[in-house]
């Protein structure tokens, strides 16, 4: 269970003493961890199954969840909870059964501010976690331009 994204670098006992401030929780199959715009008060680090992040949009009238990402054991979502505005981005939903370990911001920033050294380790890896999100987010991007460019020059 020590092998997640956000604990890169640290021994596993002290990736252990992290993983131990939060709480495992079971999100069933098609169930909402969380919604754009929700209070990020929690991180979660994917233990077992998959979470879909997707944007809602409005699409001819109606609201559409268009997939982002889809992240696995292993990996952070709901990364907002340590970043004002401290509101998710995304929303998060499990195709099946999946289970996360939820780590309260507050518990978090408390041992960080106890344990600096785990602290800055975990904001490196955070950094990454964010800087391969905004690759995803700027390939989306840079295929829609792509394509509002051939539709104008057809």
């Amino acid at each position: 269970m020590v092998n997640m994204d956000l604990l890169q670098g640290l021994d596993e006992d002290e990736a252990t003493r992290v993983l131990e401030l939060g709480k495992r929780m079971t999100v069933e199959s098609g169930g909402v961890l969380f919604r754009l715009g929700d209070r990020a008060d929690s991180l979660y680090l994917v233990a077992r199954g998959r979470i879909r992040l997707t944007l809602p949009i409005e699409v001819r009238g109606r609201s559409e969840n268009v997939l982002v990402e889809e992240e696995g054991s292993g990996h952070t979502v709901g990364w907002s909870a340590l970043t004002p505005p401290y509101r998710f981005t995304l929303t998060a939903s499990a195709p099946f059964e999946t289970e996360v370990v939820a780590i309260e911001r507050e518990a978090l920033a408390a041992y960080f501010a106890a344990h600096p050294q785990t602290g800055q380790a975990v904001s490196l890896n955070l950094a990454g976690v964010i800087g391969r999100r905004l690759q995803v987010i700027q390939a989306m991007w840079v295929r829609e331009v792509q394509r509002m460019v051939e539709l104008r020059c057809a």
